[in-house]
């Protein structure tokens, strides 16, 4: 029986795989498997994985005639795989040898449906560590109980899906999948989902994922009209949280998150291309019409006064006709 799938969406990172690929290759055993998928990528990126389906054990090479960006890719991931628990890696990102290892017996240990992992950013030749905002390590919790309080970082924030593992039936419940299509803070209506659904979950002091900032072919490095993906993921959010049986009580810290992202996009108008920047503050300035205006005010009210600010003059903004996400 396979123990472990590891999910790997590769799309132009020729640069970047042969490292991936290694730190797999160091993380191998008997029982892992590697699902490479490649998302239709225009570089030397095929080529690459073709050599590595070859040489990689427990390697499995699935390839897609359309690029459908990450999120698509990741599910084609999850309907392939055979483990008993899942994870995700990024092509151009890399592990340390023997992590993976260590990750599954971690989580075997505590027994949870899911468990999540401290990382090592990499910008350039910088590294730090950025840790899971969860103060109790090597328990298992209620993944709802790790959602709020609103005003502060929580485990909700901390979307990285590949900062983590998960068991198996969460696939079987349909928890584990990712929205179709969306390109960009996919990972936000998923780990929502979570810690909404599931039933338990840990956070360890497990560090082996090196996560690349300032990749050139990034979509948090590029300023087209795909990084206003964000604004449907988070409308997901609000909408699947004011369904929730504890609405009242989670729809603030929903809220606000959303209104720190537009707030956040705002702050570095200036890389989208100007067409972009035009609809970034149409779109964003429906959304917060469209959000529970007494939630909202709430939320502007607890921000610091130069966000808040911001966000209630675009709120004021005319809306504009003819402009869909």
């Amino acid at each position: 029986m396979v123990k472990l799938s590891v999910i790997v969406p590769f799309f132009n990172v020729q640069q970047y795989a042969p490292d991936t690929l290694r730190s797999l290759r160091a993380n191998a055993r008997e029982d892992f498997e590697f699902i490479l998928v490649d998302d239709c990528s225009r570089d030397g990126t095929p080529d690459i994985l073709a050599r590595a389906e070859r040489e990689l054990p427990g390697a499995v090479l699935v390839r897609h005639e359309q690029n459908g960006g990450l999120a698509t890719a990741r599910n084609t991931g999850i309907d392939r795989a055979r483990g008993e628990y899942v994870t995700f890696l990024d092509g151009d990102d890399w592990l340390a040898p023997g992590y993976y290892e260590r990750l599954v017996a971690a989580i075997e240990g505590l027994g949870c449906d899911f468990l999540r992992t401290d990382h090592v950013q990499c910008t350039a030749r910088a590294r730090s560590v950025h840790r899971v905002p969860v103060g109790r390590r090597n328990t298992v919790l209620d993944p709802r109980a790790a959602i709020l309080p609103a005003d502060r970082s929580t485990s909700v924030d901390y979307a990285y899906a590949w900062a983590g593992i998960y068991h198996r039936r969460l696939v079987d419940k349909g928890l584990l999948h990712f929205t179709d299509g969306l390109r960009t803070a996919e990972d936000r209506p998923w780990i929502w989902k979570l810690h909404r659904e599931a039933e338990s979950f840990a956070a360890v002091s497990l560090l082996g994922v090196f996560y690349r900032r300032g990749v050139a072919s990034s979509l948090t490095q590029i300023g087209d009209v795909r990084q206003l993906d964000f604004l449907r993921a988070f409308d997901q959010v609000i909408a699947e949280t004011a369904a929730d049986r504890e609405a009242d009580a989670l729809l603030p810290k929903a809220v606000r998150t959303y209104c720190a992202i537009i707030s956040h996009h705002l702050g570095s108008i200036e890389r989208f291309e100007p067409a972009v920047a035009k609809k970034l503050k149409s779109l964003s300035a429906a959304a917060l019409r469209r959000m529970p205006q007494d939630v909202l005010d709430e939320a502007l009210d607890s921000m610091d006064l130069q966000r808040a600010t911001k966000l209630r003059r675009l709120r004021r903004r005319p809306a504009a006709t003819g402009v869909a996400a």
